[in-house]
Protein backbone atom coordinates (compact mmCIF):
# COMPACT_ATOMS: atom_id res chain seq x y z
CA UNK A 1 0.00 0.00 0.00
CA UNK A 2 1.14 3.54 -0.73
CA UNK A 3 0.73 6.39 1.73
CA UNK A 4 0.88 9.88 0.25
CA UNK A 5 1.78 12.20 3.12
CA UNK A 6 1.54 15.42 1.09
CA UNK A 7 -1.49 16.36 -1.00
CA UNK A 8 -3.47 19.59 -1.07
CA UNK A 9 -7.00 20.88 -1.18
CA UNK A 10 -7.29 24.01 -3.32
CA UNK A 11 -10.46 25.66 -4.61
CA UNK A 12 -9.47 28.28 -7.21
CA UNK A 13 -11.29 31.55 -6.76
CA UNK A 14 -11.71 30.83 -3.07
CA UNK A 15 -8.44 29.78 -1.47
CA UNK A 16 -5.77 32.00 -3.04
CA UNK A 17 -5.59 35.48 -4.52
CA UNK A 18 -4.58 36.71 -7.96
CA UNK A 19 -0.99 37.39 -6.91
CA UNK A 20 -0.51 33.77 -5.80
CA UNK A 21 -2.01 32.53 -9.08
CA UNK A 22 0.20 34.86 -11.14
CA UNK A 23 3.39 33.80 -9.37
CA UNK A 24 2.51 30.13 -9.77
CA UNK A 25 2.07 30.71 -13.50
CA UNK A 26 5.39 32.56 -13.72
CA UNK A 27 7.26 29.71 -12.01
CA UNK A 28 5.62 26.99 -14.08
CA UNK A 29 5.85 28.71 -17.48
CA UNK A 30 2.10 29.12 -17.79
CA UNK A 31 -1.19 29.01 -15.92
CA UNK A 32 -1.43 26.07 -13.53
CA UNK A 33 -4.78 24.43 -12.84
CA UNK A 34 -4.72 23.93 -9.08
CA UNK A 35 -8.29 22.72 -8.79
CA UNK A 36 -8.40 19.56 -6.69
CA UNK A 37 -10.69 16.86 -8.02
CA UNK A 38 -11.00 13.58 -6.12
CA UNK A 39 -11.74 11.57 -9.26
CA UNK A 40 -8.59 12.93 -10.92
CA UNK A 41 -6.43 12.18 -7.89
CA UNK A 42 -7.79 8.66 -7.46
CA UNK A 43 -7.39 7.83 -11.16
CA UNK A 44 -3.66 8.62 -10.95
CA UNK A 45 -2.95 6.64 -7.78
CA UNK A 46 -2.90 2.87 -7.10
CA UNK A 47 -5.98 1.35 -5.51
CA UNK A 48 -5.85 1.51 -1.74
CA UNK A 49 -3.59 4.57 -1.55
CA UNK A 50 -4.00 6.38 1.76
CA UNK A 51 -3.57 10.14 1.58
CA UNK A 52 -2.96 13.04 3.94
CA UNK A 53 -4.73 16.18 2.75
CA UNK A 54 -3.72 19.67 3.82
CA UNK A 55 -5.00 23.13 3.05
CA UNK A 56 -2.74 26.04 3.91
CA UNK A 57 -2.89 29.41 5.65
CA UNK A 58 -0.50 32.25 4.88
CA UNK A 59 -1.94 35.78 4.64
CA UNK A 60 1.42 37.17 3.54
CA UNK A 61 1.35 35.01 0.42
CA UNK A 62 -2.35 35.26 -0.39
CA UNK A 63 -3.30 31.70 0.56
CA UNK A 64 -6.08 30.74 2.98
CA UNK A 65 -7.91 27.39 2.91
CA UNK A 66 -10.70 26.99 5.45
CA UNK A 67 -10.18 23.98 7.70
CA UNK A 68 -13.87 23.13 7.40
CA UNK A 69 -13.38 22.59 3.67
CA UNK A 70 -10.57 20.09 4.34
CA UNK A 71 -12.72 18.31 6.92
CA UNK A 72 -15.63 18.03 4.48
CA UNK A 73 -13.42 16.82 1.63
CA UNK A 74 -11.75 14.11 3.70
CA UNK A 75 -15.02 13.02 5.34
CA UNK A 76 -16.42 12.31 1.88
CA UNK A 77 -13.77 9.61 1.39
CA UNK A 78 -13.40 7.83 4.75
CA UNK A 79 -10.76 5.17 4.90
CA UNK A 80 -8.78 6.87 2.13
CA UNK A 81 -8.10 10.43 3.33
CA UNK A 82 -6.70 11.95 6.52
CA UNK A 83 -7.21 15.68 7.00
CA UNK A 84 -4.88 18.21 8.62
CA UNK A 85 -5.77 21.67 9.87
CA UNK A 86 -3.58 24.64 8.93
CA UNK A 87 -2.36 27.58 10.98
CA UNK A 88 -0.84 30.98 10.33
CA UNK A 89 0.36 32.00 13.81
CA UNK A 90 1.06 35.56 12.64
CA UNK A 91 -2.70 36.11 12.51
CA UNK A 92 -5.06 36.68 15.44
CA UNK A 93 -7.32 33.81 16.40
CA UNK A 94 -4.98 30.98 15.47
CA UNK A 95 -5.30 29.32 18.88
CA UNK A 96 -9.07 29.15 18.45
CA UNK A 97 -8.56 27.71 14.95
CA UNK A 98 -6.22 25.09 16.40
CA UNK A 99 -8.73 23.94 19.00
CA UNK A 100 -11.65 24.06 16.56
CA UNK A 101 -9.81 22.17 13.82
CA UNK A 102 -8.70 19.47 16.21
CA UNK A 103 -11.54 19.16 18.71
CA UNK A 104 -14.58 20.08 16.60
CA UNK A 105 -13.61 19.20 13.03
CA UNK A 106 -11.62 16.11 13.98
CA UNK A 107 -8.59 16.98 11.86
CA UNK A 108 -5.61 14.88 12.82
CA UNK A 109 -2.47 16.90 12.09
CA UNK A 110 -1.21 20.42 11.39
CA UNK A 111 0.21 22.04 8.26
CA UNK A 112 2.58 24.98 8.77
CA UNK A 113 4.04 27.24 6.09
CA UNK A 114 6.60 29.40 7.93
CA UNK A 115 8.14 30.91 4.82
CA UNK A 116 4.79 31.68 3.17
CA UNK A 117 3.36 33.18 6.35
CA UNK A 118 6.59 34.94 7.34
CA UNK A 119 7.48 33.56 10.79
CA UNK A 120 10.46 31.87 12.36
CA UNK A 121 9.30 28.41 13.50
CA UNK A 122 12.22 28.18 15.95
CA UNK A 123 11.00 31.22 17.92
CA UNK A 124 9.93 30.25 21.44
CA UNK A 125 6.77 32.36 21.13
CA UNK A 126 5.27 29.47 19.14
CA UNK A 127 6.03 26.82 21.75
CA UNK A 128 2.41 26.64 22.85
CA UNK A 129 1.49 25.58 19.30
CA UNK A 130 4.12 22.84 19.26
CA UNK A 131 3.32 21.85 22.84
CA UNK A 132 -0.36 21.41 21.99
CA UNK A 133 0.52 19.25 19.00
CA UNK A 134 2.93 17.17 21.08
CA UNK A 135 0.41 16.60 23.90
CA UNK A 136 -2.41 15.64 21.56
CA UNK A 137 -0.42 13.52 19.10
CA UNK A 138 -0.93 15.83 16.13
CA UNK A 139 1.90 15.36 13.61
CA UNK A 140 3.15 18.38 11.69
CA UNK A 141 3.80 18.79 7.99
CA UNK A 142 6.09 21.81 7.67
CA UNK A 143 7.03 23.41 4.38
CA UNK A 144 10.79 23.59 3.96
CA UNK A 145 12.78 24.63 0.91
CA UNK A 146 12.15 26.85 -2.04
CA UNK A 147 9.00 28.51 -3.36
CA UNK A 148 7.72 30.56 -6.28
CA UNK A 149 6.23 33.26 -4.00
CA UNK A 150 8.53 36.29 -4.05
CA UNK A 151 7.19 37.74 -0.77
CA UNK A 152 8.00 34.57 1.20
CA UNK A 153 11.27 34.92 3.18
CA UNK A 154 13.55 32.04 2.24
CA UNK A 155 15.28 32.15 5.63
CA UNK A 156 12.18 30.72 7.33
CA UNK A 157 12.16 27.73 5.00
CA UNK A 158 15.54 26.45 6.19
CA UNK A 159 15.26 22.96 7.73
CA UNK A 160 17.63 23.85 10.57
CA UNK A 161 14.91 25.85 12.32
CA UNK A 162 12.99 22.63 13.00
CA UNK A 163 16.00 21.24 14.86
CA UNK A 164 15.33 23.73 17.67
CA UNK A 165 11.66 22.73 17.73
CA UNK A 166 12.52 19.03 17.96
CA UNK A 167 14.99 19.64 20.78
CA UNK A 168 12.31 21.37 22.86
CA UNK A 169 9.54 18.95 21.84
CA UNK A 170 11.17 15.50 21.43
CA UNK A 171 7.90 13.55 21.16
CA UNK A 172 6.46 15.78 18.44
CA UNK A 173 6.23 14.02 15.09
CA UNK A 174 7.19 16.24 12.17
CA UNK A 175 7.59 15.82 8.43
CA UNK A 176 9.81 18.32 6.63
CA UNK A 177 8.28 18.78 3.21
CA UNK A 178 10.14 18.41 -0.09
CA UNK A 179 13.31 17.15 1.65
CA UNK A 180 14.07 20.83 2.18
CA UNK A 181 15.21 21.24 -1.43
CA UNK A 182 17.58 22.76 -2.43
CA UNK A 183 18.88 22.47 1.14
CA UNK A 184 18.62 18.69 1.29
CA UNK A 185 21.88 18.19 3.18
CA UNK A 186 20.65 20.41 5.99
CA UNK A 187 17.34 18.55 6.04
CA UNK A 188 19.07 15.17 6.26
CA UNK A 189 21.18 16.41 9.18
CA UNK A 190 17.99 17.37 11.05
CA UNK A 191 16.03 14.16 10.45
CA UNK A 192 19.05 12.01 11.26
CA UNK A 193 19.35 13.26 14.83
CA UNK A 194 15.68 13.24 15.89
CA UNK A 195 13.75 9.94 16.17
CA UNK A 196 10.36 11.46 15.32
CA UNK A 197 11.38 13.85 12.54
CA UNK A 198 10.99 12.73 8.92
CA UNK A 199 11.13 14.26 5.44
CA UNK A 200 8.93 13.71 2.42
CA UNK A 201 10.13 13.52 -1.18
CA UNK A 202 7.15 15.27 -2.74
CA UNK A 203 7.49 17.40 -5.89
CA UNK A 204 11.11 16.42 -6.50
CA UNK A 205 11.05 13.88 -9.34
CA UNK A 206 11.04 16.56 -12.05
CA UNK A 207 14.54 17.58 -10.95
CA UNK A 208 16.06 14.12 -11.47
CA UNK A 209 19.74 14.88 -10.95
CA UNK A 210 19.05 16.78 -7.75
CA UNK A 211 16.80 14.02 -6.44
CA UNK A 212 19.34 11.31 -7.31
CA UNK A 213 22.04 13.27 -5.49
CA UNK A 214 19.76 13.82 -2.47
CA UNK A 215 18.85 10.15 -2.21
CA UNK A 216 22.52 9.24 -2.47
CA UNK A 217 23.15 11.56 0.49
CA UNK A 218 20.33 9.86 2.39
CA UNK A 219 21.91 6.50 1.60
CA UNK A 220 25.32 7.69 2.82
CA UNK A 221 23.82 9.08 6.03
CA UNK A 222 21.84 5.90 6.66
CA UNK A 223 18.47 7.63 6.84
CA UNK A 224 16.44 5.85 4.17
CA UNK A 225 13.99 4.89 6.93
CA UNK A 226 13.28 8.58 7.65
CA UNK A 227 12.05 9.36 4.11
CA UNK A 228 8.33 9.29 3.37
CA UNK A 229 6.50 9.26 0.05
CA UNK A 230 4.46 12.30 -0.98
CA UNK A 231 3.06 13.63 -4.24
CA UNK A 232 2.24 17.35 -3.73
CA UNK A 233 -0.96 16.88 -5.77
CA UNK A 234 -2.30 18.84 -7.69
CA UNK A 235 1.18 19.96 -8.80
CA UNK A 236 1.86 16.33 -9.74
CA UNK A 237 0.31 12.89 -9.12
CA UNK A 238 1.06 9.74 -7.16
CA UNK A 239 1.66 7.67 -10.30
CA UNK A 240 4.03 10.26 -11.79
CA UNK A 241 5.93 10.53 -8.51
CA UNK A 242 6.31 6.74 -8.19
CA UNK A 243 7.46 6.46 -11.80
CA UNK A 244 9.96 9.25 -11.28
CA UNK A 245 11.46 7.59 -8.21
CA UNK A 246 11.78 4.24 -9.98
CA UNK A 247 13.39 5.86 -13.01
CA UNK A 248 15.97 7.55 -10.81
CA UNK A 249 16.62 4.25 -8.99
CA UNK A 250 17.65 2.68 -12.33
CA UNK A 251 20.46 5.19 -12.90
CA UNK A 252 23.81 3.33 -12.70
CA UNK A 253 25.39 6.11 -10.68
CA UNK A 254 28.72 7.90 -10.77
CA UNK A 255 31.76 5.74 -11.59
CA UNK A 256 33.43 4.73 -8.36
CA UNK A 257 30.26 5.09 -6.28
CA UNK A 258 27.53 2.49 -5.75
CA UNK A 259 24.11 3.23 -7.28
CA UNK A 260 20.96 3.88 -5.31
CA UNK A 261 19.64 0.87 -3.42
CA UNK A 262 16.54 -0.04 -5.46
CA UNK A 263 15.07 -2.02 -2.58
CA UNK A 264 15.26 1.06 -0.38
CA UNK A 265 13.50 3.14 -3.04
CA UNK A 266 10.67 0.60 -3.08
CA UNK A 267 10.52 0.67 0.71
CA UNK A 268 10.26 4.46 0.57
CA UNK A 269 7.35 4.22 -1.87
CA UNK A 270 5.51 1.73 0.34
CA UNK A 271 6.55 2.98 3.79
CA UNK A 272 3.69 2.78 6.36
CA UNK A 273 3.83 6.49 7.15
CA UNK A 274 0.54 6.57 9.06
CA UNK A 275 1.98 4.13 11.56
CA UNK A 276 5.13 6.21 11.99
CA UNK A 277 3.10 9.38 12.47
CA UNK A 278 0.70 7.82 14.97
CA UNK A 279 -2.26 8.07 12.58
CA UNK A 280 -3.10 4.39 12.01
Amino acid sequence: MITDVHSHLFRPGTDFDDAFRTEAARAHAGEVDLTVRWEEYAAAAPDGTRTIVVGGKARRSGLWVDDAAVAAYTAAHPGRLVGYLSLDPTQPGWRDELRQGHQELGLRGIKLMPMYAGFDPAAEEYDDLFGYAERHGLPLLVHTGTTFVSAAPLEYAMPRHLDAVAIRHPELRMVLAHLGHPFEGECLAVIRKHPHVYADVSALHYRPFQLWHSLRLAQDYGVWHKLLFGSDYPFTTVDASVAGLREIARIPGIPGLPPLDRDEVEKLIHRPALDLLGLS
